[in-house]
């Protein structure tokens, strides 16, 4: 049976990370600062709550850095070892973090807009371990680069998962009754979620163990 990988976006404190850890989680997301979207926190909360998570469960770090120097010292003064790229950076950035990032895993996140997002993957692919399909809108006035609790094009998403070679994980908009036909659709290697498992914005662990039952259940039907 395939498995899908499941990380928890926007953890807010310790006790919000051993309660997706105890739940399941793969992986958690810490958010840093952004120009708009949920769950920002400053480096030292990202680095404290990240040496408490235990060895086999990921903690992807959001950076809205653009340049190869600024991701490197964002990651310097949080001390994870995954970093989520959730903005686009010139091609010359991009191979200087090639340089720069040799034990740091990337995730390019992909704002699946329209059509031009699939021609992303091959940009990207032979610098990143992972791509996040999201929603968002990033030449916004205010850039939207996540955290927006709305679905988008999932035909198109499961274009991007037949075309790289990498793991793609799924985000945007995901609840519990939702996850098991975005999971039949898109057929990505994870799913990512924030506001659809909170209430009040605070994780609900009702709402955590209904979308993890989800997912264990779409699996089995994969």
């Amino acid at each position: 049976m395939t498995r899908t990988r499941v990380k928890i976006c926007c953890i807010s404190s310790a006790d919000e990370a051993q309660l997706a850890v105890k739940a399941g989680a793969d992986a958690i997301g810490l958010v840093g600062k952004m120009p708009s979207g949920p769950g920002q926190l400053t480096d030292t909360k990202i680095r404290d709550i990240a040496r408490d998570v235990p060895p086999g469960v990921s903690c992807f770090m959001l950076t809205s850095e653009t340049t190869a120097t600024g991701v490197a010292e964002h990651l310097l003064r949080t001390g994870v070892s995954t970093v989520q790229l959730v903005q686009h950076m010139t091609l010359a950035e991009t191979m200087s973090l090639d340089r720069v990032l040799l034990s740091t895993r990337r995730v390019q996140v992909i704002h699946v807009e329209d059509e031009g997002a699939l021609d992303l993957v091959a940009k990207y692919e032979p610098h990143v371990h992972a791509f996040l399909l999201d929603s968002g809108r990033p030449n916004a006035d205010t850039p939207e680069l996540g955290g927006t609790g709305r679905t988008h094009d999932w035909a198109l998403s499961r274009k991007i998962v037949e075309a790289s070679s990498k793991p793609v994980f799924l985000a945007g908009g995901l609840n519990a009754e939702n996850v098991g036909e975005a999971i039949a659709k898109v057929r990505p290697y994870g799913v990512d979620i924030c506001s659809g498992v909170r209430t009040g914005g605070h994780l609900d662990p009702e709402k955590l163990e209904r979308f993890m039952t989800a997912i264990r259940h779409a699996d089995r039907h994969r």
